[in-house]
């Protein structure tokens, strides 16, 4: 099954990224120039507010130290790549997705050491969350940029045929974000199963905590709910290679590894919910008489 699940996920990621660079041009990156506020606070907005809320519901739940650690690892971590993804399947800002998630995977290497020091004053307790780069930087050119770029390239020389087909690979996206969910479960369901009611709701409560505190982010710089939907996503989405790399290999803590994947198990569900209510918002605007 771990096999089955290196290889499904990647492939599915790629597939589902693929399909955000269908609904891109190149006009949608160069609204953005003229937004650096709703950029920057896309940027900074984690670095300063999730740490904190991570203390918070650590302080609140009080759940056994490995845990703590791996939410405050978490945390620290750039926007994971899937967020992209949960933009596009809501409709809202997916340039502003992959910029700002490209940007924090390139800034990772300052800003991971930054913020780990930052939380290591914070429960006088060493963190070590130096990234890895290499790894980083890979990820960032085979899992975001090139996908991104086909897709881009087939909607550019071949428009008729990605708009024809966007529905449908709309549809195969949740299918691909759900195949996710199911293999993750089946890799070790005794684990997993076992863990669940001490970190599914430390988990959810981040999860919404961050996407709550990316959507009043962007409510102080835009109006438009697309963005706002697209910052609450990002801050609630976080780079679970990354955060497993360093648990592993840095930390030599697989447990932190464990709770990243019972972390992306409830992130699923949660951010679909969150998309479903979004797009229902947007429709009932939509129908409401001028």
């Amino acid at each position: 099954m771990k096999t089955l699940i290196d290889v499904s996920v990647p492939l599915l990621t790629f597939t589902l990224l693929a399909a955000v660079g269908l609904d891109l041009t190149s006009k949608e990156f160069a609204r953005l120039r003229h937004q650096p506020a709703l950029v920057f606070a896309g940027l900074v907005g984690p670095l300063v507010l999730l740490p904190p809320i991570a203390i918070g519901i650590a302080s609140v739940f009080r759940p056994a130290s490995d845990v703590v650690a791996s939410l405050l690892l978490i945390a620290a971590c750039p926007i994971g790549g899937i967020s992209n993804t949960y933009s596009y399947l809501a409709r809202a800002s997916t340039a502003l997705s992959v910029t700002l998630t490209g940007l924090s995977c390139l800034l990772a290497g300052l800003t991971m050491p930054l913020v780990g020091r930052g939380l290591e004053l914070a429960i006088a307790q060493p963190l070590n969350m130096e990234v890895p780069l290499g790894l980083l930087f890979r990820h960032l050119f085979l899992m975001l940029t090139t996908p991104v770029a086909i897709g881009m390239l087939v909607r550019h020389y071949w428009a008729d045929v990605a708009l024809r087909y966007r529905s449908s690979v709309q549809r195969l996206a949740f299918i691909g974000v759900g195949l996710m969910l199911l293999l993750i479960i089946l890799d070790n369901p005794q684990a997993f199963f076992t863990g669940l009611l001490s970190t599914i709701p430390i988990s959810a409560a981040f999860i919404v905590c961050c996407a709550a505190a990316g959507w009043m982010t962007a409510a102080m710089v835009t109006d438009d709910d697309r963005d706002r939907f697209t910052l609450a996503a990002e801050f609630g989405t976080r780079n679970l290679g990354v955060a497993m790399a360093v648990a592993i290999t840095l930390l030599g803590r697989i447990e932190f590894a464990r709770f990243a994947y019972t972390y992306f198990l409830v992130e699923i569900p949660v951010m679909l919910v969150a998309i479903a209510l979004f797009k229902r918002r947007r429709l009932e605007l939509v129908r409401q008489p001028s």
